[in-house]
């Protein structure tokens, strides 16, 4: 059996850590790793090659694809939305720039193989604008055609980013002469904050909640920067992999769109508070928002409609809040803050 090759960049983020423990389980799945900081040891040992460059470094990237006929890539590297309002011309250099240029190179890889490159995009919520609270507050469930009037680079660019995937998915070049037979297999998810138990927070705007988490677990006070009454979709990391990895999977006749919500449970930033406060009974929580966040915060969706996603591919994520603190955050959190004797 041929091998697959699968490329991950942004691989030392949080979904990518997960993402390289979960293919590397598949004997037969060659990784192909590339994030600008150094991998951790433990997952260079996995890996079949390791790059350690700038999205952007086209020489790097452009030698992936003469050294590799990669079936998938999974294109994770980005500055996370928080991040990228405090730099954001640097941001939409690094999370568009590095986007078009793998696009480009996947598309040249289908043309000259004739056989089209999986490319797996995570967009995020911060696609979303709502105008105000009392719009969240109506707008329910909310679906991946409405709203889509980013207030931030991030957004903005996640957004942007999308429509450059159905681009080269559907139309790249065509007014060229003679039409290319077999185009990129462009797929996104957009993701609502993500809660790893192993991973620390590091420029998400929806990261107060496991900031929180891993700040009791640390025995740290936290002072949250969003008020009690925010309600933000969120999803466990496992449940986050899973829904990367079942989307890759999916036949391309089951999928009616290019960009799919999917989402687990919803709860407020006080219910996050009592749920971390019921595992860490001395945890120090307190409210002290941050207005600027806070009202990037009010401008994305209180839950997010993922039926489309569940209709043509089958996606149930596997953890509600409960079972996500009790059988995946909370053992594995207490484990990886306790002192080895």
């Amino acid at each position: 059996m041929k091998n697959k090759v699968v490329l991950i960049t942004g691989a030392n983020g949080e979904i990518g850590h997960g993402l390289i423990h979960y293919l590397s389980q598949t004997p037969e799945t060659q990784i192909i790793a590339l994030d600008i900081k150094p991998l951790e040891p433990q997952l260079l040992s996995l890996c079949e090659q390791y790059i350690q460059c700038d999205i952007r470094d086209n020489d790097r990237v452009s030698a992936i694809f003469q050294k590799y006929e990669l079936d998938t890539i999974y294109h994770l590297a980005s500055i996370l939305s928080t991040s990228a309002e405090r730099i954001p011309e640097t941001a939409h250099y690094i999370n568009v720039d590095g986007t078009i240029e793998l696009l480009k190179l996947a598309n040249q890889q289908t043309a000259r193989t004739n056989r089209a490159i999986c490319f797996l995009y995570p967009s995020s919520i911060a696609v979303y604008g709502l105008p105000c609270t009392d719009t969240k507050r109506q707008s329910g469930k909310v679906r991946e055609e409405d709203w889509c009037c980013p207030t931030t680079m991030y957004g903005c660019n996640k957004l942007y980013c999308e429509q450059l995937g159905r681009y080269y998915a559907s139309h790249y070049q065509q007014l060229a002469e003679a039409a290319q037979e077999v185009r990129l297999d462009f797929r996104g998810l957009r993701y609502p904050g993500l809660i790893s138990a192993f991973t620390v927070p590091s420029g998400g705007t929806s990261d107060y909640g496991p900031e929180m988490l891993h700040a009791a677990a640390r025995g740290e006070p936290y002072h949250c920067f969003v008020r009690p009454d925010t309600r933000l979709p969120f999803m466990a990391m496992p449940d986050a992999i899973k829904a990367l990895v079942n989307l890759a999977a999916a036949p391309a006749e089951t999928l009616t769109r290019q960009v799919y919500n999917v989402t687990s449970f919803s709860p407020s930033a006080l219910e996050f508070q009592r749920k971390v406060l019921h595992h860490f009974h001395e945890a120090r929580i307190d409210f002290q928002p941050d207005i600027p966040r806070q009202s990037i915060v009010d401008t994305w969706p209180a839950d997010i409609d993922d039926s489309a996603a569940r209709t043509d591919w089958g996606w149930q994520p596997d953890y509600d809040f409960d079972r996500a603190f009790d059988e995946y955050l909370i053992p594995n959190i207490r484990e990886r803050y306790t002192e080895p004797v």
